[in-house]
Formats: structure tokens, sequence, C-alpha cells
């Protein structure tokens, strides 16, 4: 587990990092976050599958998969991996302040 200032707050991420409290998330260290992830900006595009993540998250307790985030965020695979590169559904997740979905490796 480490510990870091991100966009002036002291946030603690876990062994796959992941941000530990949620609460400690909002859009400027998503973009801080971003940033970290290798996405200079985050588009509208970027912002609709991260507020998806985050509702289902609310709603089911787990961040969606890749296949869920295809089928119902309205967005495609294709789309999805060059908005988020090497693995968009662990990606988004990070971004988002969320835990890793349950079927990421």
């Amino acid at each position: 587990m480490t510990t870091q200032v991100i966009a002036g707050k002291t946030i603690e991420f876990d062994e796959d990092g992941h941000m530990k409290n949620l609460d400690d998330w909002d859009e400027n260290v998503a973009k801080e976050l971003a940033k970290m992830e290798g996405i200079e900006n985050l588009t509208e595009k970027h912002w609709q599958v991260i507020n998806f993540m985050r509702k289902v998250f609310k709603e089911k307790g787990d961040a969606p998969s890749i296949r869920k985030l295809n089928k119902e965020s309205g967005i495609s695979t294709k789309e999805l991996y060059e908005l988020f590169p090497q693995g968009p559904a662990k990606k988004a997740a990070k971004i988002a302040g969320l835990p890793k979905p349950k079927g990421c490796i």
C-alpha cells in the first residue's frame, strides 16, 4: 500500500494501484490519475466511461468488466482501448477511483 498527494489530497492506494477510499475521489483527482496513466486530457468520451463505471459500482458494488462496458456504456471495445490503452476496464477503474474490476487480471 502506498500514499501519494494528488490534487492536494493525501490518497492511499492498494497493492494494485487503486484508491483505497472512494470518498477521496473527485474530478480533479481523476484528471491527475489519468495523467499518471498516460492520458493527458480526459475527453467527453472518457467521462462517459468514468461516470458509467462509478454508477455501476454504486449500484452493484463492483466495477464493470470490459464486456459490460462494451455492452452498456455505448462505447465500442475498439474505442475503449483507444481511450484507455492497455486494459480499459482496469485503467478506467483506476481513474474513476474504483477498485480493480473482479474480472481483470
